[in-house]
């Protein structure tokens, strides 16, 4: 255990600006994420922007791309979480459908299976299995949080469980601690959505 903290405190030490940036508003950006608060969105924005060029530099090419997708998203998610969803000004939580369960499942594979090919044959990724499983399950996980289903939480939890040894193994020990700050809230998050849910279930006017 004192092996850990040692090797925690001597990475934190050599922990960038840029990446603390990049940690801060990350976290920032969950948290308003469990609040069911748009601001998720601008402050994700600014995380994701930095984090493209923190993963360049280390070789995490597919968490580069997956960064730069989170950007696209962010202005999409920005966009459909405010747009009128019925009678109410904002889009309501809701579950997936069983088409969205399949097509969901398809996806992940075949962005697996893509993403794994070319990090072992076009890049010089040492963590090319790791990379593309939590890239694909991030992807997966983005697009259903823009799309407001509750079930992009568990995809973060899992995504997050891979990207903290991920991280680690790259000496980037402030980002490995982030998310597992974000699995935490996510977590929380899914709890907390589930009872904003049941609510707007109960509020006739919202369903």
């Amino acid at each position: 255990m004192n092996t850990i903290w040692h090797y925690f405190l001597t990475n934190l030490h050599q922990t960038s600006l840029i990446e603390t940036v990049a940690v801060f508003f990350g976290i920032v950006s969950v948290w308003y994420a469990k609040k069911n608060h748009v601001l998720v969105f601008p402050t994700g924005i600014i995380s994701v922007a930095t984090y493209v060029f923190i993963c360049f530099q280390f070789g995490l090419y597919a968490d580069m791309g997956i960064n730069a997708f989170y950007f696209i998203m962010s202005v999409f998610g920005w966009y459909n979480w405010t747009h009128k969803n019925g009678n109410v000004t904002e889009r309501l939580i809701s579950y997936t459908n069983a088409f969205q369960k399949v097509y969901l499942i398809l996806s992940g594979i075949a962005f697996f299976v893509i993403l794994q090919y070319v990090l072992m044959n076009y890049t010089d990724s040492n963590v090319p299995t790791l990379d593309a499983l939590a890239t694909s399950i991030f992807l997966l996980a983005m697009w259903l949080m823009a799309l407001k289903k509750i079930e992009h939480w568990i995809l973060w939890i899992i995504g997050d469980a891979i990207a903290i040894p991920l991280f680690a193994s790259k000496t980037l020990i402030l980002s490995a601690f982030q998310y597992f700050i974000f699995f935490i809230l996510a977590i929380l998050g899914y709890f907390s959505w589930k009872v904003i849910f049941q609510k707007q279930q109960a509020t006739p006017e919202l369903r």
